[in-house]
């Protein structure tokens, strides 16, 4: 399940954060992956420990605790703290899956990588090419949003950034482990989910809602690892 996330940051938070990264150092992205990925990855990102980043990340996630859509879908138990990457000058990622598992900076700890994220930092307009490519059973999808939203997907999905023909592309981009672990079981919560706010937006708590409610959470109960 692909999933777009609108409007996880404002304008001013978008402007912020895009002065803050304009006026940093970036680094050569290959050397945050392992050798596989370093053959197909032309791109720079902030450093991983840098203050800048983890104070940008952390302005990341505070915006994803106010999305209930995201949480729906997701159902996030922990996340690697969000890094931010840039592409110009026809820099790209080539088709690549992204690791199984990643530590989490400063704990030392493993986390399995359920999903994966991209935050947009630039509107479509600012630059040509830089497509996300998402491919699935079903094909491949492109993603090019609007600065501010997001895209949830799957780790295990084959995925691209096509090359930067003009202007710069800028993302923050990181992983969540989910407390459901099989993603047909995740999307079914969420579409029951979604499907019980409609009912209640609609009819108001009823006796449905409740009872629909009640196999969500038992579910969720039969199925999470936390």
């Amino acid at each position: 399940m692909m999933l777009h996330v609108p409007e996880v940051l404002t304008t001013d938070q978008v402007r912020e954060l895009r002065a803050t990264l304009d006026a940093t150092d970036w680094i050569d992205g290959r050397e945050t992956v392992g050798p596989q990925g370093a053959q197909v990855k032309r791109n720079r990102q902030l450093p991983e420990h840098s203050p800048v980043s983890q104070s940008l990340g952390r302005t990341v996630l505070a915006a994803l605790a106010r999305q209930p859509l995201f949480f729906s879908a997701a159902l996030p138990l922990r996340f690697v703290p969000p890094l931010f990457n840039r592409y110009e000058g026809g820099e790209h990622y080539g088709l690549h899956v992204d690791g199984a598992l990643r530590t989490v900076p400063g704990t030392g700890e493993q986390l399995r990588t359920d999903l994966s994220c991209t935050l947009f930092l630039c509107d479509p307009d600012d630059y040509e090419g830089g497509e996300l490519e998402v491919v699935d059973t079903y094909g491949v999808h492109e993603v090019k949003l609007p600065a501010g939203d997001l895209i949830l997907y799957p780790s295990t999905s084959l995925h691209q950034v096509t090359p930067v023909t003009r202007g710069a592309r800028v993302c923050a981009f990181f992983w969540l482990q989910s407390m459901v672990r099989d993603n047909a079981q995740r999307a079914m919560l969420f579409e029951l989910d979604q499907a019980i706010q409609r009912l209640r937006a609609r009819h108001g708590e009823s006796e449905e809602s409740v009872a629909l409610t009640g196999h969500y959470h038992n579910l969720l109960r039969m199925w999470s690892q936390v």
